[in-house]
C-alpha cells in the first residue's frame, strides 16, 4: 500500500511537472510569435511635406510694361525722325520683331497687356514717373531700357553725373515697389555707344542725320580725329560703362530685379541692324535682337 501510495503521487507531479514544461514551452512560443507579429513598427509622421518655395521670378509673366527712351519707342525703325512704338523690342506687334511682350504672351495677349510708357528723349531723372504710370497697370513684368540720352548731350559736362543716374534709377524702384512689391523687372545695358558711331560714321546719309544734334558727344563731327574729338568720344564711352555698373550694382539689391549682364552693351550692332535714316538707333532687325536677348534674360530659370 505504501508502495501504491507512493508511486501515485509521483506519477500526478510527474505529470504536473510535464504540464508545466509544455505550457511554459508554448507560452514561450506564442509570445515569441506575438512578439515576432506585433514588434513596434517604425513610427510615421502624419505631417505632410512642406510645400516647396514659389521661386522669386516667374519666367512666364501675365503682362508687360516698357519704359525708357526713343530705342523703346522704336524711333526711326519705320520712318525718318519718328517714333514707331509697334516695332519696339519691348511691346510692339510688328512680325518682323517679336517684341518681348509677343515672344510671352503671343500676339494677342500683347496687344491686350502690354504698354509702353517710354518717351524719345527721355533720360533717367524721367524713369520714376513712367515707373508710376507703368505700376498703376499692374504688371507683371517692366521692362527698363534708359541711359543713352544722358550720355548723349550738347557737351561731356552736361552728360548726367553717375551718382544721379544711380540715384534716380533707385528712386525709379522704389516708385514701382510701392505699388507693385512683386512686380518684376529686367534691365538691358545701355548699348556701346562708341561701336554705333564706328558702324555709321561711313555713310553720308547717317552723318547728314547726324549732324540734326543727335548724340552730340558721340556722333558730333564724326570724321574728326583730333586729340579733342577722340577724348570726347572716348569720356562718353566711359560715361555709359559706369551708367551699367550703376545699374547692375541697383538692381543686384532688388531680388525681383535682372541685370542683362551687359548683353546689350557687348552686342556688336551690324549697319544692317541700324536705322537706315540715322544708322544710330536699332531698324526692326535691331529691334528683334534686343527682344531676343531680353526674352532669353526673362526666361532663364
Amino acid at each position: 500500500m505504501r508502495e501504491f501510495g507512493f508511486v501515485r503521487p509521483l506519477r500526478r507531479g510527474a505529470a504536473l511537472a510535464v504540464a508545466a514544461v509544455l505550457a511554459a514551452s508554448a507560452l514561450a512560443g506564442c509570445d515569441d510569435s506575438e512578439g515576432a507579429a506585433s514588434a513596434p513598427k517604425p513610427a510615421q509622421s502624419s505631417r505632410k511635406p512642406a510645400p516647396r518655395p514659389e521661386p522669386v521670378w516667374d519666367t512666364s509673366p501675365n503682362s508687360v510694361a516698357a519704359v525708357g527712351d526713343s530705342i523703346t519707342r522704336g524711333f526711326d525703325a519705320c520712318s525718318v525722325l519718328a517714333d514707331c512704338p509697334e516695332a519696339s523690342w519691348a511691346t510692339g506687334t510688328d512680325p518682323a520683331v517679336r517684341s518681348l511682350a509677343v515672344r510671352l504672351l503671343g500676339k494677342q495677349a500683347a496687344a491686350k497687356r502690354s504698354w509702353n510708357f517710354a518717351n524719345s528723349g527721355a533720360r533717367m531723372a524721367d524713369l520714376p514717373e513712367q515707373m508710376e504710370r507703368a505700376a498703376a497697370e499692374s504688371p507683371d513684368l517692366v521692362t527698363v531700357l534708359v541711359g543713352a540720352n544722358d550720355v548723349c548731350r550738347a557737351s561731356v559736362d552736361a552728360m548726367t553725373p553717375v551718382a544721379e543716374f544711380r540715384r534716380d534709377f533707385a528712386e525709379s524702384l522704389r516708385t514701382l515697389r510701392a505699388e507693385r512689391p512683386k512686380a518684376q523687372v529686367y534691365v538691358a545695358s545701355v548699348p556701346d555707344l562708341k561701336q554705333l558711331w564706328s558702324q555709321g560714321k561711313g555713310s553720308a546719309m547717317a552723318k547728314q542725320v547726324w549732324s540734326l544734334g543727335i548724340c552730340p558727344t558721340m556722333l558730333g563731327e564724326p570724321d574728326a580725329l583730333d586729340a579733342r574729338s577722340t577724348e570726347r568720344r572716348d569720356a562718353a564711352y566711359e560715361r555709359v560703362v559706369a551708367y551699367n555698373e550703376a545699374l547692375a550694382e541697383v538692381c543686384a539689391k532688388d531680388e525681383r530685379c535682372r541685370y542683362d549682364d551687359g548683353a546689350v552693351f557687348d552686342y556688336r550692332f551690324g549697319t544692317g541692324q541700324l536705322s537706315r535714316w540715322d544708322f544710330f538707333h536699332p531698324g526692326k532687325s535691331g529691334q528683334a535682337r534686343l527682344a531676343e536677348l531680353a526674352f532669353r534674360r526673362v526666361t532663364a530659370g
